[in-house]
């Protein structure tokens, strides 16, 4: 088992990282608790596969648990799905000093982790990811969020876990559009800081989602160093820091406006698309080599990863992609703060480019 910790002062918490954790959990939850009850919350596909395990090793420990299971997708995290669960929460008789175990992906983390935010005005929450993409990037830091009419993520607050344990082994049971989808979220760590693991990621990155443990485990230890490194500079995005760990997200969030939030590009590959689009905008305005940007197109596209407007599946023009990006949450005094690059491993933020030349960008990119 590995050990990382998101150094936050009094707020700091561990980051466990190790094969077949589920199954001894109890052990790790157990010094937490008040009192020896939790509760978990999960969706029906992750249920179905780890519900028992996780029960039963909490049961080892002589915690006593209720569960509430809700539907897999991203309808979930909704309205909706915040009033059925924190309904649930205060029916099950949660307390503030209370541990709620969130067991899913990015979807069940972030609906828990912003109803144990606003319950009771607060309570503990454990994040046990089971995605690779909530295991290297939902999982750390602390946003919590649902989606609404005008966006994804609008309403939400920041409310660090207790504890996140990490099994890669849960891994074994994800579909590879779904792994290559969180494999977007770990190439973002390259291209954010370091050239280095981008490369990386080009020698391994096929190995990862064919089954390499050795490889996933590597990559998700230095995605979440990572992230735990620029949380802890950066929390709550008041500086420019944390803002690049959203490389691809300003871009990627109009491709899944444009596409409903639904199943036809999930998240992390619209951010896969999100970063090759930004780093073309990025040589477009002379910021970087069109070689880098042809590079990092490559590499998503050897993987399976959307890599453009046409295999992202979005067919719009490039006001109606620029328009959604102006509900972006991330708008600072009428200004949207893009995260471009100057290079691989060389992203910084910026907001002198208006929307009216990101849709000119746009309308290019549907002829490429």
């Amino acid at each position: 088992m590995e050990q990382l910790t998101v150094d936050l002062g009094a707020r700091s918490y561990p980051i466990l990282i190790g094969d077949g954790l589920i199954r001894s959990i109890g052990e790790h939850v157990a010094p937490l608790l008040k009192r020896p009850r939790t509760m978990i919350v999960t969706d029906t596909h992750v249920a179905d596969h780890y519900l028992v395990p996780l029960g039963t090793a909490l049961a080892m420990e002589n915690i006593s648990f209720s569960s509430f299971v809700l539907e897999p997708g991203e309808a979930t995290k909704s309205w909706a799905g915040l009033a059925r669960l924190t309904d649930w929460l205060i029916g099950e008789g949660v307390e503030r000093s209370d541990h709620v175990i969130a067991l899913g992906g990015g979807v069940i983390g972030d609906l828990v982790g912003f109803a144990c935010s606003i319950v009771k005005r607060g309570c503990h929450f454990i994040q046990v990811p089971t995605t690779l993409l909530a295991q290297v990037d939902s999982s750390v830091g602390g946003k919590t969020a649902i989606n609404v009419a005008a966006g994804k993520n609008m309403i939400g607050a920041f409310h660090q876990p207790a504890l996140v344990v990490i099994d890669p082994a849960t891994l074994a049971t994800l579909p590879r559009r779904d792994l290559a989808a969180g494999y977007a979220e770990v190439i973002k760590y390259g291209l954010i800081d370091d050239a280095d693991f981008f490369a990386w990621c080009e020698a391994h990155g096929e190995a990862l989602l064919a089954g390499d443990s050795a490889a996933r485990h590597k990559a998700i230890a230095h995605s979440v160093a990572a992230k735990a490194r620029i949380v802890a500079a950066d929390e709550r995005e008041t500086q420019d820091i944390r803002a690049l760990l959203n490389l691809g997200h300003s871009f990627g969030h109009a491709l899944e406006a444009e596409t409903g939030y639904s199943d036809r590009l999930l998240h992390g590959e619209a951010v896969a698309a999100g970063m090759a689009l930004a780093h073309r905008f990025s040589a477009a305005q002379g910021l970087c080599s069109a070689a880098d940007a042809d590079r990092v197109a490559a590499h998503l596209a050897v993987v399976g990863l959307p890599h453009d407007l046409a295999s992202a599946g979005v067919d719009a023009d490039g006001a109606t992609l620029a328009a959604h990006m102006a509900h972006d949450k991330k708008v600072r005094g009428g200004k949207l703060p893009l995260i471009l690059t100057r290079g691989i491993g060389r992203s910084f933020v910026t907001d002198e480019f208006g929307l009216d030349v990101v849709a000119a960008f746009l309308d290019g990119e549907q002829h490429r």
